[in-house]
């Protein structure tokens, strides 16, 4: 399972239909916070979203981005939290955050560790990378990219009954890529039994930014990619000035980038909840794009 449920969808400052920027990802039991803006801890109580997470990446420190954070951790210390919670962001990390787990006369009551990053780390986990790329806002900024690994090729069961495989560890070192040796004598290797490298999926988060080049190619093939949208084209040049984008330029980088699908997330007050003109902006360049809204939840499924 690999899926995204939006805490906050919108820019600048909370409405009554959108919070500000949270991503909350689920993958195999495992949940992963991307930003982390005020009243996201409330978010993640109204939408199901346990805090038995240890990773919070940050995509930059403007405050409807960050200022969630020291709630949060007070929060999870007075539920008797041991666990270590680990802080990535960009450069400034060590400064910013640390000021924000200062607030307050309360104590950290588990470990809390910041590490600042940079664009083309890549922090390695056991079936999946999380890759840093450069994005174009008016401050240090990066953009995150979870990217599965190449999977198994599908195994092939009644093949293998057929050729004589008993069931068991056999199937299992066939599957792993080892030839094995039968009772009988005769060899079967995997090329016999098991397909071709299938791909892992890949999910694009571009936090604040202009349209710019490193996203682009960190999406390449992207299954999805949630690009900041806080513009319609009639207030293209306050994109610019604000180094945001416009929905119509979000489904360029989409198109362009070859991705399955783009949500559209960080969307101006000035739009309804709904934001009709953004999308139809968007799906005239992009047809596979939804606008988020606050506790939308999407699934990443596998290509087959």
């Amino acid at each position: 399972m690999l899926s995204v449920t939006f805490l906050g969808t919108g820019a600048a400052c909370p409405t009554i239909d959108r919070n500000v920027a949270g991503l909350a990802v689920q993958r195999e039991g495992e949940t992963i916070l991307f930003d982390c803006g005020e009243g996201n801890q409330r978010q993640m109580m109204r939408y199901g979203v346990g805090f038995s997470f240890t990773d919070v990446f940050f995509t930059h420190f403007h405050a409807d981005h960050m200022l969630g954070i020291t709630g949060l951790l007070r929060t999870m210390g007075l539920q008797d939290r041991t666990a270590p919670v680990t802080l990535y962001g960009p450069r400034g990390a060590q400064r910013i955050l640390g000021a924000a787990l200062s607030l307050g006369v309360e104590r950290n009551k588990f470990p809390i560790e910041i590490v600042e990053i940079q664009a083309g780390d890549r922090i390695g986990r056991t079936e999946y990378d999380i890759v840093i790329f450069e994005t174009d806002h008016r401050a240090d900024t990066v953009g995150y990219a979870i990217v599965e690994h190449t999977r198994l090729g599908r195994f092939h069961p009644e093949r293998a009954r057929e050729l004589g495989v008993p069931e068991g560890p056999l199937w299992g070192r066939l599957h792993k890529g080892e030839t094995v040796a039968l009772p009988d004598g005769r060899t079967v290797s995997p090329a016999d039994l098991v397909g071709a490298p299938r791909p892992g999926r890949t999910l694009v988060y571009s936090g604040d930014t202009r349209p710019h080049m490193p996203l682009v190619e960190a999406s390449r093939g992207a299954d999805l990619l949630i690009h900041e949208a806080t513009f319609g084209g009639d207030e293209a040049e306050r994109a610019v000035e604000t180094g945001h984008s416009t929905a119509a330029e979000a489904a360029r980088v989409a198109l362009e980038a070859g991705v399955r699908r783009l949500v559209l997330t960080h969307i101006s007050p000035r739009y309804s909840r709904d934001a009709p003109e953004l999308l139809g902006e968007a799906r005239a360049v992009f047809p596979e794009t939804i606008i988020a809204r606050d506790g939308l939840t999407v699934e990443v499924p596998f290509v087959e």
